[in-house]
């Protein structure tokens, strides 16, 4: 089982979801909103809801949250726009699910 690192975000009095006045980006398996310069997440817990940071690239020089990265050359594999780089496949690397995957940067790729 692997443990996903996450940064609790500040506290809300909303929930966010559709009509919540926060633009949305679909990353991964997952919704993250734009809110005030953060890009949140829904976390449920045991314990209940609440909003986590989006994780942020990897890239040397880039400190942007995945679902909004633009690098270039992009190498993170969470980020949303990096792309599957096996010539059969057309999928970002998030989303990429090729059972003979040899993209580097793709999520399951070994």
């Amino acid at each position: 089982m692997t443990t996903i690192e996450h940064k609790q975000a500040e506290q809300h009095s909303h929930t966010h979801g559709p009509g919540c006045g926060h633009d949305s980006v679909l990353h991964g398996d997952h919704v993250d909103y734009l809110h005030d310069g953060h890009v949140h997440r829904e976390h449920r817990t045991e314990e209940g809801v609440h909003y986590d940071e989006c994780s942020i690239c990897s890239c040397a020089n880039c400190s942007d949250s995945c679902a909004v990265c633009e690098c270039a050359d992009c190498s993170c594999p969470n980020c949303n726009h990096a792309m599957c780089q096996c010539e059969h496949c057309a999928d970002a690397c998030n989303n990429c699910t090729c059972a003979d995957c040899t993209c580097s940067t793709c999520v399951h790729a070994a």
